[in-house]
């Protein structure tokens, strides 16, 4: 009795253990991908093809292994450095924004293994690659104040070289962008003389101003010098007697008034001179 007790007993946890081992089986025959992610099964360490995506999938137990890849937008800042077209140092900073390809996590799995190991020996040196051949094409000045377009060529480069990684480039941004301490000085020299120069063709064309104005001041003088002298020929025979008239006044030592003048053609309108002009005219 006692040993058909411990028979039965023996026969129980048997049971149990080969239920819960079935279990185990059961369960790690199953796989789920979450959104956003991409599976790569490995059987006895060889990734097999065909990526797992969300879902429920079987895999085979004890002897598989999942990897699973966060496929969702990522950004990583990654430096860069490299000579301009006139040969100045230009240095920068990079936010990448990039998603790996979920049909190519395998390829992935095969090549890089896990994302640290993109992102450091693929997508750092590919960043710093593609800001070379940007920055090459351009001074160091037109780097700086062509600065989208700097960021359309690196963008370009950029994406050529990672989608054959199966890495999707989604946006970039150039988060810092510096210079040398030398290039600055000279900068600041050319905005200096840039000003100097404007100040001096202000004070030029001032000065042309001024004496255009001379000029036309110069030229008003002698036109009304040279219709007085016309006027005073017209009026030759007056003149004679305007200027014993004028010598009676000095003679007697009165002030000499104005003297009143009339054209011949327009008798009717007269003409104010004083005692000089009027001397001057009649030698």
């Amino acid at each position: 009795m006692k040993n058909q007790q411990q028979t039965q007993n023996l026969s129980t946890i048997l049971t149990s253990l080969i239920v819960f081992a079935l279990l185990i089986v059961a369960l790690n025959s199953f796989v789920v991908i979450n959104p956003g992610q991409a599976g790569v099964i490995s059987i006895l360490g060889k990734a097999r093809e065909g990526s797992l995506l969300e879902g429920i999938h079987v895999k085979p137990p004890l002897v598989s292994k999942v990897d699973v890849y966060d496929v969702t937008v990522q950004k990583f800042e990654v430096p860069a450095e490299s000579s301009t077209r006139d040969l100045q140092n230009l240095k920068a900073s990079f936010a990448i924004n990039f998603r790996l390809d979920p049909s190519r996590v395998v390829e992935i799995r095969r090549t890089q293994g896990t994302l640290d190991n993109l992102v450091s020996k693929i997508i750092a040196p590919q960043t710093q690659e593609s800001f070379k051949i940007a920055a090459a094409q351009r001074t160091i000045e037109e780097s700086i104040t062509k600065r989208s377009e700097l960021k359309q060529d690196f963008d370009a480069a950029l994406s050529t070289r990672l989608e054959k990684y199966g890495i999707v480039v989604l946006d970039t941004s150039i988060i810092d962008l510096n210079f040398s301490k030398e290039f600055a000085k000279s900068v600041e020299d050319k905005q200096i003389a840039e000003q100097r120069a404007r100040r001096a063709v202000y004070v030029a064309q001032e000065a042309a101003q001024a004496a255009q104005a001379d000029i036309n001041r110069a030229k008003g003088r002698a036109e009304a010098q040279r219709l007085l002298a016309e006027t005073l020929k017209a009026q030759g025979g007056d003149l004679v007697l305007q200027k014993e008239a004028i010598e009676a006044w000095k003679e007697g030592g009165a002030q000499m008034p104005e003297v009143l003048v009339t054209t011949g053609n327009s008798p009717g309108v007269p003409f104010l001179f004083d005692q000089n002009q009027l001397l001057e005219a009649g030698q």
